[in-house]
């Protein structure tokens, strides 16, 4: 921890990036000046109850200032570090502690989760007055699921074995079926095993422990497989797995890395749409993939590519984020929205469900996964 501290010279090239910088101008809710709260909490010149948990919990953990530092500070490993540390030494109020845990009651589940998702499904039949985040959930999407095994189209190039999600089996199984329909096309052949556990990204995020023993729990069952790489289609399970200490990180892919890598088929179908494309921050900075999507999505033919302003902001969901810090998180996506606007795309589309989510709630721009705009070219071509 010290010496991960004592990289930052607080040079503040990070500030101009933080999105509760960028809303409040506070110095305590910017990377250095978290920085500067956990260098005072490691000497003991200050309490984790003198307002330090305040500032802490108030940090999306978009990583945007890892990509903007220019002397490397690992702040996604302090901030990690200082999470489990308020997480075990902090009593929280009771309606937090509530809060918390009835989210990660659901949440690592898939199962408890699509229970959830066909309910809110049934709610939307029924024109039953949602609250503003409730995810658009349809029984068309409920049902569009992934067979255990996607044959590959033509002489198989590699196996690869898709991890699912859990909020990805709730409410985006239709997105794992559309990235193993388009791997598929691409020559890859797919297994999709049911039994999955969860990937441990939101609990990491939350300073939870238990989150390392899911993590690893799901790579040791997608590496028993035997597939060459296992595939993610969400960004925030992706990175997880990929900065996990655990020996199948290595053949961890986002799905855009992957088929960048392999290529798309010769022949792909005509989308007449502008589309905007909005960067997931783990994705982006967490992975650092940032091309790979927007070249898979200018071969679509008719597809006019556009980009939004202010890019690397992250859109305020963040995990459970806009959950836990309702505020922040509808600031950020309202400003999020009013980017959409100015850019006034046909559809907006971002590779992380939480992101859809997110900005859905807050424009009345139609929200996509990059994968289901390439399945729906491939499957009209």
């Amino acid at each position: 921890m010290r010496e991960l501290l004592d990289d930052c010279v607080h040079c503040g090239f990070c500030l101009p990036t933080c999105p509760t910088y960028a809303e409040t101008g506070e110095e305590m809710e910017s990377p250095r000046g978290r920085i500067l709260l956990m260098d005072m909490l490691e000497r003991g010149t200050l309490a984790l109850e003198d307002g330090l948990t305040r500032h802490i919990d108030s940090c999306l953990g978009c990583l945007a200032c890892v990509t903007s530092c220019p002397s490397g500070v690992r702040y996604d490993l302090l901030i990690e570090e200082t999470r489990a540390t308020v997480e075990a030494r902090v009593q929280r109020t009771p309606v937090t502690r509530a809060r918390r845990a009835a989210l990660f009651a659901a949440l690592p589940h898939a199962h408890r989760l699509r229970g959830l998702a066909y309910g809110v499904a049934i709610a939307r039949a029924l024109r039953v007055p949602l609250p503003k985040l409730t995810p658009h959930v349809t029984f068309a999407a409920l049902r569009d699921r992934p067979p255990v095994r996607t044959p590959p189209v033509g002489e198989r190039r590699l196996t690869a074995v898709l991890a699912l999600g859990c909020v990805g089996r709730a409410v985006g199984d239709d997105v794992n079926a559309a990235t193993a329909r388009v791997l598929a096309a691409c020559g890859v052949e797919v297994l999709a095993p049911r039994d999955q556990g969860c990937c441990g990204a939101l609990e990491l995020h939350a300073g939870r422990a238990a989150g390392h023993v899911r993590r690893s729990a799901l790579l040791d069952r997608l590496a028993a497989t035997g597939a060459d790489v296992i595939v993610t289609s969400a960004a925030g399970c992706g990175s997880a797995l990929k900065d996990a200490d655990h020996p199948a990180a290595a053949r961890v892919r986002d799905v855009h890395e992957l088929l960048a890598e392999v290529g798309l088929p010769a022949q792909i179908g005509r989308i007449d749409a502008r589309v905007a494309y909005h960067d997931a921050c783990h994705l982006a900075h967490g992975q650092g993939i940032r091309d790979a999507p927007r070249m898979l999505l200018a071969a679509i033919p008719g597809l006019e590519l556009v980009e939004l302003d202010e890019p690397a902001l992250c859109c305020g969901s963040a995990g459970t984020y806009n959950l836990l810090q309702p505020a922040m998180g509808a600031s950020l996506g309202e400003r999020k929205a009013a980017s959409v606007r100015r850019a006034a795309p046909d559809v907006l589309t971002a590779a992380n469900a939480g992101c859809l989510i997110q900005i859905g709630a807050y424009c009345n721009v139609p929200v996509a996964h990059p994968v289901t705009l390439l399945d729906r070219a491939l499957r009209c071509r």
